[in-house]
């Protein structure tokens, strides 16, 4: 079988394109630090290597809802703290009156405080995060809770604007976390017996209660029994729900540790399979070198072939 000169140098210049194109790929390997740098390289790999990047993107918006569900409920829980402590603090105040012998100006003190209080209760329920109000349902742009006062700026009832509806939010794939959010909770209790009452009712029947002029016209009877265990009925609601709230920051908590973890195991993945082992690349670099050097060598001997060679 006859050998051309042309056949000899077409193998050779084959096998030259395939050795430099090898050590060229693994050139822009150690260039980039990534195994594959266009999708002909390995459309597999460059599969699952997105698969990753979007696995990594959502788990990066989870973590923002996560974080921010659990403000959410952390200002809830601050809320309601300082909501049961000024409910605390009217409980001990209808008590002290109920039983109390003092004067017009204790008796006057009283109210005024308990007043001061319930407007506290009131502005601390319309705590509004990042914009939206933390207790007015889905109509987070409304303030829930409106005062009703007379002519000297006592509180005589209350109003809700809110919706009766939680705020879900999405945590994980197909996980949700339904926030609380629903302020027409505070505003109807029941209390040890079987009596439904409603804040506002609450409020005004106080105040009267507690009279215009305490010396004359204080109900203490009233304020000893039925007001009094009302706002007993109030305090643990409000107790009730800072306990629903808190088991919610808890879970939220446990969610935020499981997102970190699966960006960990991701970011692993994702490093696993586009990130170049350089001591492993730079070896093969060396070898493909070898081989690049000795395809030149073998190239230059063929190329100063002439005629006469082949008629020695």
């Amino acid at each position: 079988m006859r050998i051309s000169s042309n056949m000899t140098y077409t193998n050779f210049l084959n096998n030259y394109q395939v050795n430099a194109n090898t050590m060229q790929g693994t050139l822009d390997q150690l260039a980039s630090g990534k195994v594959v740098n266009k999708a002909s390289d390995n459309p597999l790999l460059v599969s699952k290597i997105m698969d990753s990047k979007v696995a990594l993107a959502n788990n990066a918006a989870y973590a923002n809802t996560i974080a921010d569900a659990k403000s959410w409920t952390e200002n809830q829980y601050s809320v309601l703290s300082q909501v049961t402590k000024s409910m605390n603090r009217i409980i001990t105040l209808i008590t002290a009156a109920a039983s109390s012998t003092n004067g017009i100006d204790e008796l006057t003190a009283h109210k005024h405080e308990i007043n001061q209080d319930l407007q506290n209760i009131v502005d601390s329920l319309n705590t509004s995060y990042g914009g939206k109000y933390i207790f007015a349902g889905k109509n987070t742009d409304t303030r829930p809770f409106e005062m009703q006062k007379d002519a000297n700026g006592v509180l005589t009832g209350l109003s809700y604007a809110g919706t009766a509806d939680g705020l879900p939010r999405e945590i994980s794939a197909g996980v949700t976390v339904d926030l609380f959010a629903d302020g027409s909770k505070f505003m109807q209790v029941t209390d040890k017996e079987g009596q439904t009452t409603n804040l506002t009712d609450f409020v005004a029947n106080l105040m009267n209660a507690l009279g215009n002029n305490p010396s004359q016209s204080i109900d203490q009877a009233k304020l000893g029994t039925e007001l009094l265990s009302q706002a007993q009925a109030f305090y643990d609601n409000f107790t009730t729900v800072q306990t629903t709230v808190s088991a919610k920051e808890t879970r939220l908590q446990a969610a935020a540790s499981r997102n970190e973890t699966e960006k960990t195991n991701l970011s692993t993945q994702l490093s696993d399979e586009q990130d170049v082992d350089y001591a492993e690349a730079y070896m093969h670099y060396q070898n493909q070198m070898v081989a690049y050097k000795a395809t030149l060598a073998v190239g230059t001997k063929i190329l100063q072939t002439t005629v006469l060679d082949y008629m020695r």
